[in-house]
C-alpha cells in the first residue's frame, strides 16, 4: 500500500470544506476494519484512508500548514499503513470503569504479545507489538498498543483463496477467539498485495 505524501493531503481550507463528506466516508470504511475480541478488547485495522483521515485531523486540530510540520505528521503516521504483506492495527483494552480498568491492566501485563491471526487451520501468526516504543512494564500493560501482523506467503495465499479468518488472544485468564465476518475478511484481504 502506497505511503501518503503532502500532495495527497488537503490544505486546511480545503479540508474544512471536504471534512463532513470525508468523515462520513471514513467512518463507514472503518466499520468492517474493527474486530472485537470479546467485551474488553478490540482491534482497529489501519490502511491508507484511515491514516489520511488521522493526519488531516491532526493538521486541523494543531493548525499545521507549514511543510515541515506536515512532513512531521507524515513521518509519524505513514509507518501505520500496511505494506502489502501485513496488517497494522491499534489494539485497545477497554473498560469503562476506571478501577476495573486499572486492575485489568495490572493483570494483563504482556497481553499485547499474545494477540494472533489465523487463516483456516494454518499456524497462528502472533502480532509484533509496539515497535515504536514499549508500552508495558512488568507491573501493567497499557490500554493502547500498536500491532503488526506480518503474514507468511502461505497465509496470504490461503486468505486470497477464501480461507476463514480468525483473530484471538492466547493469554491465561483472557483467552478470546473471534471468527471474522465476511465483510471484515474482505476488507482486510484487500490490504494484501
Amino acid at each position: 500500500m502506497q505511503k501518503l505524501t503532502r500532495s495527497d493531503l488537503w490544505s486546511l481550507e480545503q479540508y474544512a470544506e471536504q471534512r463532513p463528506a470525508f468523515r462520513a466516508e471514513v467512518l463507514a470504511h472503518k466499520k468492517p476494519r474493527q474486530v472485537s475480541l470479546g467485551p474488553h478488547a478490540t482491534l482497529y485495522f489501519e490502511d491508507r484512508l484511515t491514516i489520511q483521515y488521522q493526519i488531516q485531523e491532526m493538521l486541523r486540530v494543531e493548525r499545521v500548514f507549514e511543510a515541515a510540520g506536515i512532513n512531521d505528521e507524515l513521518d509519524a503516521y505513514n509507518p501505520l499503513i500496511p505494506d502489502g504483506t501485513n496488517w497494522k492495527a491499534t489494539f485497545m483494552i477497554e473498560y469503562s470503569d476506571v478501577e476495573e480498568r486499572r486492575q485489568a491492566l495490572a493483570r494483563l501485563a504482556g497481553v499485547e504479545h499474545r494477540v494472533w491471526a489465523q487463516a483456516g487451520d494454518l499456524e497462528r501468526v502472533f502480532a509484533i507489538a509496539n515497535e515504536d516504543m514499549e508500552r508495558s512494564t512488568e507491573e501493567k500493560t497499557a490500554a493502547v498498543h500498536f500491532l503488526r501482523f506480518e503474514l507468511p506467503q502461505d497465509v496470504i495465499a490461503a486468505l486470497k483463496g477464501g480461507a476463514a479468518l480468525t483473530f484471538g488472544i492466547d493469554y491465561n485468564g483472557f483467552e478470546q477467539r473471534t471468527a471474522v465476518s465476511a465483510e471484515s475478511r474482505s476488507a482486510l484481504v484487500a490490504d494484501l498485495d
